[in-house]
C-alpha cells in the first residue's frame, strides 16, 4: 500500500519536472508566448502537489492519534476517500486490525494469567522496589492476611511488624519461614522472592505459601512414630517385671504363714513388691493408652446432619452439665447443614473438648460452655468455646504435644488424639485464648 503511495509521489514529481523542464527550454528559446500555456498546468501541479500532501498529512495525524489512544477499533473509509489515498488508508486499516489482534491476545494472556494466580493457595504480592507501591496482590494473599487492599508495602507494618521486616529484609531467590498471628492464631508461612525489572523500575515478586498444615501433618507423623517405639520398649520390658513382681507376692504370701516374722521384714518386702506390681501395672495401662493414638488411620467418611451430632452430644452431656449447673448453649444458623465426617471420631473429639471446658468453668461463678457450627465457603466450622481460666499464653503452643497436660490427673492424649483426628479429616484445629476469660477450640473441616 505504502509502495502505490510512493509511486503516486513520484509519478507527480515527475510530471513536475517535465512541466519545468519544457518552461526552462521555451525561456532559453525565446518562445515568451508559449510560456503562458505552460505557467497555468505548473501552478496546477504545485497546488495539486500540495493538497496530495496536506491530505496525506492529515491521514497520518489522524492514524498517529488512534495509535496514541490505543484506539484500534477506529477504521479509516476506503470507500469514499479520495482517490489519492485510498491505498494510504487501506494500509492503515491493516495496522489497526494486526494491532488489534494482538492487543486482543495480550489481554487474553492476562486475564488467563490472573485466573491461574487467583486460583492458587499461594499468597501473591508485588511491588516497586523503590517506592513500595503495591501493583498487585491476589485474593489468596488478601484471605492469609485478612487485608482487603494494600496500597504500599509499608501499609503492612502496621498490622504486622514481623512480617513486613521480614518481607522488606528477604533477598531474591531467598526463603524464610515466618509466624504471622491473625484472629489470635498463629500460623507459620514460608516466603520467597524473586526480582524483575521492566522500564527502568525494579519490582520485588514475594510468594507466601501457608504450611501450617504440612508442618502439623509432619509433627504428627513423627509423634507417632515415637510414640509406636516408646510404648513397644515400654510394655516389653515392663510387663516381665509386672509379671515377676506378682509371682514374688505370691511366694511370699505363701511363705509368710509359716515363718515367724517378728522383726516384719517380710511385710516390708510384701508391701515392696506390691508397690512394685502396682506402679508396674499402672505403667502397662499407661503405654496402652498411647498406643491408642496410633490405631485410627483411616475414617470412616459419611455426610452427617450437624444437628443429630449436636443433639446426640446434648442427650449424652446433660446428665454431667445439670450437676455443675453448667449452662450449655448451642448455635446452629443452618439446621440442614450437612459434613462428610467419621462420626464416631467426631463425637470423640467433641466429647474431650466438651469435658476441657466443663473442668476449666466449674471455677466460675456462671459457668457457660458455648457449642456452635457453620459454612464458611466450602469450609466447615465448629467452635467449643468456654468462659473458663484460659491458658497462659506460654502454653498455648504445648496444648497439642503428646504426654503435655495442664491438669494434674491427665494424661496428655485428649488434645492429641483430637489433632489427629482434625488432620485424618484433612483439616485442622486452633486454639484461641485469653488467661482469665476464656478459650475457643475452632475445628475447621
Amino acid at each position: 500500500m505504502f509502495k502505490q503511495y510512493q509511486w503516486k509521489i513520484l509519478i507527480r514529481v515527475a510530471a513536475l519536472m517535465v512541466v519545468l523542464t519544457t518552461g526552462a527550454f521555451l525561456i532559453a528559446k525565446g518562445y515568451y508566448f508559449y510560456l503562458i500555456l505552460v505557467a497555468p498546468v505548473l501552478v496546477y501541479q504545485v497546488l495539486d502537489f500540495f493538497k496530495f500532501h496536506q491530505k496525506a498529512q492529515q491521514e497520518v495525524d489522524q492514524f498517529v492519534e488512534s495509535i496514541h489512544y490505543r484506539d484500534f477499533s477506529r477504521y479509516f473509509d476506503v470507500n469514499h476517500a479520495p482517490l489519492e489515498v485510498q491505498s494510504l488508508r487501506q494500509g492503515f486499516n491493516e495496522i489497526n486490525t494486526t494491532f488489534k489482534v494482538i492487543s486482543r491476545e495480550k489481554e487474553t494472556q492476562y486475564v488467563y494469567l490472573q485466573k491461574i494466580l487467583e486460583l492458587v493457595d499461594t499468597g501473591i504480592l508485588s511491588y516497586n522496589n523503590a517506592s513500595g507501591e503495591v501493583v498487585w496482590m491476589n485474593e489468596s494473599l488478601k484471605k492469609m492476611l485478612g487485608i482487603p487492599y494494600l496500597k504500599t508495602i509499608h501499609s503492612l507494618e502496621k498490622r504486622d511488624p514481623a512480617l513486613y521486616n521480614s518481607t522488606l529484609e528477604l533477598k531474591s531467590g531467598d526463603n524464610r519461614i515466618v509466624t504471622i498471628n491473625r484472629d489470635k492464631n498463629n500460623f507459620k508461612i514460608v516466603l520467597s522472592a524473586t526480582a524483575f525489572q521492566t522500564d527502568g523500575e525494579v519490582y520485588k515478586l514475594v510468594a507466601f505459601q501457608n504450611v501450617n498444615e504440612a508442618l502439623d501433618e509432619t509433627e504428627a507423623k513423627a509423634w507417632q512414630k515415637l510414640l509406636s517405639v516408646m510404648t513397644h520398649e515400654i510394655m516389653n520390658s515392663v510387663a516381665p517385671i509386672s509379671s515377676l513382681a506378682d509371682t514374688l507376692k505370691n511366694r511370699l504370701s505363701s511363705v509368710n504363714s509359716k515363718v515367724n516374722d517378728s522383726s516384719g521384714t517380710l511385710e516390708d518386702l510384701e508391701v515392696g513388691i506390691e508397690t512394685i506390681k502396682r506402679r508396674s501395672e499402672g505403667l502397662l495401662r499407661f503405654a496402652e493408652t498411647y498406643r491408642n493414638l496410633n490405631k485410627i488411620t483411616q475414617p470412616n467418611l459419611k455426610k452427617i446432619l450437624v444437628r443429630d451430632l449436636f443433639e446426640n452430644l446434648h442427650h449424652l452431656m446433660e446428665p454431667t452439665l445439670d450437676q455443675k449447673n453448667i449452662d450449655l448453649e448451642i448455635i446452629l444458623k443452618d439446621p440442614g447443614m450437612e459434613m462428610e465426617a467419621d462420626v464416631n471420631l467426631v463425637e470423640q473429639m467433641l466429647i474431650n473438648l466438651l469435658i476441657n471446658a466443663m473442668d476449666a468453668v466449674k471455677e466460675r461463678p456462671t459457668p457457660r460452655i458455648l457449642l456452635s457450627a457453620y459454612k464458611e465457603g466450602n469450609r466447615y466450622i465448629i467452635k467449643v468455646a468456654d468462659n473458663g481460666i484460659g491458658i497462659p499464653e506460654e502454653l498455648v503452643d504445648k496444648i497439642f504435644i503428646p504426654f503435655f497436660s495442664t491438669k494434674k490427673s491427665g494424661s496428655g492424649i485428649g488434645l492429641s488424639l483430637c489433632k489427629q483426628i482434625m488432620l485424618l479429616h484433612k483439616g485442622n484445629i486452633q486454639v484461641q485464648s485469653v488467661e482469665g476469660e476464656g478459650t475457643v477450640f475452632v475445628l475447621t473441616f
